[in-house]
């Protein structure tokens, strides 16, 4: 992958969006195999993200953190660009990729001018999750194949036991 221009002719601009506040839309065609954009903000410790966003409500899933590595977490919130608006989904057209400690976002599949950019966040679940966690981390996408959250794994369903 080549990293992503930037040029006079933008391939993406933010907008209001149907999934979730503002999301990342195509102004040209995108071909698949294309590095979109990179993930950029302020690089922090995973100390530091826990210490910023120790205190905001459980039930707020709006959040610009993106780990990069054992060490990294980048916090878009701080020196962020157009990348920490690309929505979740869980039939995207695009996904994040990690190359040295660097996240850039890809298209998987060509996306046509006016299209929303999404990717699966795939938000890892902790033993510590609220048990309401795929509530408050709820997905909108409206695919086929939503699962109905942007955590990851899936959740078993519950076998019922025979009587």
């Amino acid at each position: 992958m080549s990293e992503p221009r930037a040029d006079a002719d933008p391939l993406i601009e933010v907008r209001a969006s149907r999934l979730h506040g503002l999301g990342v839309f195509a102004l040209r065609p995108i071909p698949s195999g294309t590095r979109v954009i990179e993930y950029l903000g302020e690089r922090i410790s995973h100390e530091e993200a826990d210490r910023r966003y120790e205190h905001k409500d459980a039930a707020d899933s709006h959040t610009f953190l993106f780990i990069a590595d054992a060490e990294t977490v980048i916090d878009a919130g701080v020196d962020g660009n157009e990348a920490r608006f690309v929505n979740h989904a869980c039939e995207p057209n695009c996904e994040s990729v990690i190359e040295n400690s660097r996240v850039f976002i890809d298209a998987i599949r060509g996306i046509v001018s006016g299209e929303e950019l999404t990717y699966d966040y795939q938000i890892q679940r902790e033993r510590d999750d609220p048990p309401d966690i795929d509530a408050i981390f709820a997905c909108r996408c409206g695919t086929r194949g939503c699962r109905g959250t942007m955590m990851w794994p899936p959740r078993r369903a519950q076998r019922r036991r025979r009587r």
